[in-house]
């Protein structure tokens, strides 16, 4: 008999397990990487040549994209639903308000996958979706409070938080390294408008509805099915 050998079900299965763990930590600190620099529109097959492994060791760790960006942003889900509580901690509801989107904007800034996250919805990735709800509804709070104090516009409506996202996210990821900080004259366009007294009625809002079909379609189009194996 070996003594050097062990049974398949015994300890010499542990390795095995770490090289597993060790491999998944890789895919989703390259994943981190890649979709931070070029935002959820980059294939799997980059973050596999970011992560040194092949496209089939990504697929069998993560077989739909929205289970990797799930893994990668749950996290900072969490840190912008903080945001939100954070805001309603404030003494004071507008100052809260407006800490509120410029911190959200700010992280968008900081990671463009995390900015385009903010304009899409991922059914599948549960904890990414979780968070998200729990800010929105936070949210729901702390747009009612901005508004009792008056200064934030009564024809405010959620669905704007999304609309303002799109907006920053499109300027973040235009204008890149060219002009890093243009997004901050932009938000501060927004929250400028927001503020009573309105110099007009505001159009109708698209309503949530529609904007969560138009991110719906958006979480949609960043992936790529398994079977390609090229994401």
């Amino acid at each position: 008999m070996n003594p050097g050998a062990q049974h398949p079900d015994g300890p010499a299965a542990q390795p095995l397990r770490s090289d597993a763990e060790r491999n998944r930590e890789r895919i989703i600190a390259a994943a981190r990487t890649v979709f931070g620099r070029d935002g959820l529109s980059a294939s799997m097959a980059s973050v596999a040549r970011e992560a040194g492994v092949g496209i089939a060791t990504i697929f069998r760790r993560f077989p739909t994209k929205e289970e990797l960006v799930d893994a990668v942003f749950s996290d900072r889900m969490g840190a912008y639903a903080e945001a939100v509580t954070v805001a309603l901690e404030d003494p004071d509801p507008w100052n809260g308000f407006v800490g509120y989107i410029e911190a959200a904007c700010a992280m968008q800034a900081a990671d463009n996958g995390f900015a385009d996250v903010l304009t899409m919805t991922f059914p599948t990735a549960k904890i990414l979706e979780q968070r998200r709800n729990e800010a929105y509804q936070a949210m729901l709070l702390l747009i009612d409070r901005a508004k009792a104090t008056g200064r934030l516009r009564e024809d405010f409506d959620p669905s704007d938080l999304v609309l303002i996202h799109m907006a920053n996210a499109g300027v973040v990821n235009a204008t890149g390294d060219a002009a890093p900080d243009a997004w901050r004259r932009v938000v501060a366009l927004f929250i400028q408008s927001l503020e009573t007294p309105a110099r007009a009625p505001l159009p109708a809002s698209p309503g949530h509805e529609p904007l969560y079909e138009a991110m719906l379609r958006a979480g949609q189009g960043t992936s790529a099915p398994p079977s390609g194996k090229s994401g």
